[in-house]
């Protein structure tokens, strides 16, 4: 627990960690606002009019909401996961760690649990952000906001917000891993986030494959509602879940592996 406290200490005093945070819980507002902003455009067909009335009205708002959040904050946080991881290497912290004693692996995997919890308190601020903006964007667009305080919808909302934060977790460990495989912030950044868009991309030619991938399966913990109805090749929510458990697995082996075998020197 100290080593955790300490990286929290640490996380917290770089500009890199409020920044992305802030990011993450900017867009998520927006995204809603903005849904609620295209609601009376002319050019939206009203069938997909009516799909975006359901995703701001509350409860169902909830799942939608929960599932952006990993959509959107993925993509951020796998990059900001693999400075961290890089930083440790290229600023010597890891080294001097050693030095002191620490294992090589406890300390690592310490400061990846400290990066998850820090995305624990980002996916809470933007959930906040969001409803406020799906709230803001109903109004925009003239419609009611619905029930926010539906009993059922509220009990289910922590177990949602858990399988977010376990898929969030699973892709900035995705990220950190590489960065730690690479010893580099910037190849760990670069090939953490080429990763994500080439799996999205590669989606489009083997469906049924790439939903067993990292970040597809992460995206489907939570079930997604489709604005415009088109069905895709996803995994349910609790093979996903499963999947996306294994994944996070692998990677911390990755980590442990990888921060074994190197050599720190310098």
């Amino acid at each position: 627990m100290k080593l955790v406290g300490s990286g929290l200490r640490k996380l917290l005093q770089r500009p890199a960690t409020w920044i992305t945070g802030a990011i993450v819980v900017g867009l998520m507002a927006l995204v809603f606002i903005a849904l609620g902003a295209t609601i009376n455009m002319s050019t939206v067909p009203e069938v997909q009019r009516a799909a975006l009335k359901l995703l701001l009205q509350f409860p169902g708002a909830y799942t939608y909401i929960v599932s952006e959040i990993i959509s959107t904050g993925g993509l951020f946080l796998i990059a900001f996961a693999a400075a961290v991881a890089g930083s440790e290497w290229q600023w010597g912290t890891l080294k001097a760690a050693v030095a002191r004693g620490e294992s090589r692996w406890r300390y690592m995997v310490l400061t990846l649990a400290a990066v998850a919890l820090i995305v624990g308190v980002v996916i809470l601020v933007s959930f906040i952000a969001a409803v406020a903006g799906a709230v803001a964007g109903a109004a925009l667009g003239g419609i009611t906001s619905g029930t926010l305080l539906d009993r059922d919808a509220l009990l289910a909302l922590p177990g949602e917000l858990l399988r977010a934060w376990l898929a969030l977790t699973e892709v900035l460990a995705i990220g950190f891993a590489v960065a730690t495989l690479t010893r580099s912030q910037l190849a760990g950044v670069g090939a953490g986030v080429a990763l994500f868009i080439g799996e999205q991309f590669a989606t489009l030619i083997l469906p049924d494959v790439i939903k067993f991938f990292p970040f597809n399966a992460a995206a489907a913990v939570v079930e997604r509602p489709s604005i415009e109805g088109v069905t895709t090749a996803v995994l349910s929510p609790d093979a996903a879940l499963v999947v996306t458990t294994l994944w996070l697995c692998a990677a911390l082996a990755l980590v442990v592996v990888a921060t074994e075998r190197a050599e720190i020197t310098g």
